[in-house]
């Protein structure tokens, strides 16, 4: 498992909101629903997306955009089209006076609004977990990947399916929108212009990225550097300076923060799991032991982050 797969196999999609607007200009939504992550992209014709702070960016057919949340944005056929519809925390729709909408509509499966020419496919992921904390910090407010410059054939195949009621379908989709996720953070990653984190960088290093591996694929083992450094063939002085250099923290901080994360998403995930249970999953011999580097970590013991 590579950081990238790493990073995004706890957050991956369940049940995500997904939605395909058609639209006639002029139209104009305000996004205010705090969502960490939203994928946009452009099946046909045209949309600006305006972030309260930052440059407007017009999208194009095929281009993706991802907006890293909870600052609101301006998705319109314009950038100077009054606000039409509010979208709100649990994708509640309103006009800007708080009232009900009356010019947007259902039009089928995961589809709305008030027909035409403009379609476009939005992915919401709703929940932010500790370990996806690691790459949302990594990200700008708004990417965006040109279909020029970045031909996928998953935006058409997304577009094709988002409308199909069949049993299994939840769980297709949510598996598209990981993937369309996945690979255009890497394609965004992978541009010479982009400073890419140094948890993704570390992946190139032969053994800097044998260890991370090592420490995400494996956290329940009983990893000491000199152990780490046994099974990637370099001395244990060696990897815990290549480590440090080329990560920014020692393999053991990063193991530590590691589980943690891990932790506090199982946390969330496995509601009827006892402290020691999950304690075991990521490498803790007890709760007590989880729960003391937990309250350092977070403030709060594993039963207080549950709980809120």
């Amino acid at each position: 498992m590579d950081p990238l797969a790493a990073l995004l196999d706890g957050p991956r999609a369940h049940g995500a909101f997904l939605l395909r607007s058609v639209l006639t200009p002029p139209w104009s939504l305000r996004i205010e629903d705090r969502a960490p992550l939203t994928v946009v992209s452009v099946v046909r014709g045209e949309a600006w997306i305006v972030p309260d702070a930052g440059e407007a960016v017009l999208l194009g057919e095929g281009d993706v955009a991802i907006a890293r949340g909870p600052d609101p944005y301006l998705v319109a056929d314009q950038p100077s089209t009054p606000p039409q519809a509010l979208i709100l925390p649990g994708q509640e729709c309103r006009t800007p006076d708080g009232g009900h909408l009356t010019d947007y509509a259902d039009l089928g499966v995961r589809t709305w609004g008030t027909g035409g020419p403009v379609v476009l496919l939005t992915g919401t992921y709703g929940m932010a977990g500790e370990i996806s904390k690691k790459l949302l910090a990594a990200l700008p407010a708004l990417i965006v990947l040109r279909a020029a410059d970045w031909p996928t054939p998953l935006v058409g195949l997304l577009a094709g399916e988002i409308g199909r009621d069949v049993p299994g379908q939840e769980a297709v989709l949510d598996r598209l929108l990981d993937v369309l996720l996945i690979a255009a953070l890497r394609a965004w990653f992978d541009r010479p212009d982009t400073s890419a984190p140094a948890w993704y960088r570390a992946h190139d290093d032969p053994v800097v990225g044998q260890a991370l591996r090592l420490l995400q694929h494996q956290p329940t083992e009983p990893w000491t550097v000199a152990k780490l450094a046994a099974n990637t063939g370099v001395s244990r002085a060696a990897l815990a300076r290549r480590f440090a250099t080329t990560v920014g923290e020692t393999p053991m901080a990063y193991l530590t923060g590691w589980r943690l994360a891990l932790a506090a998403d199982l946390l969330r995930q496995q509601p009827e799991s006892t402290i020691a249970s999950v304690a075991r999953q990521v490498g803790y011999g007890s709760a007590f032991t989880l729960s003391a580097a937990f309250k350092r970590e977070f403030g709060v013991s594993p039963q207080g982050y549950r709980t809120a």
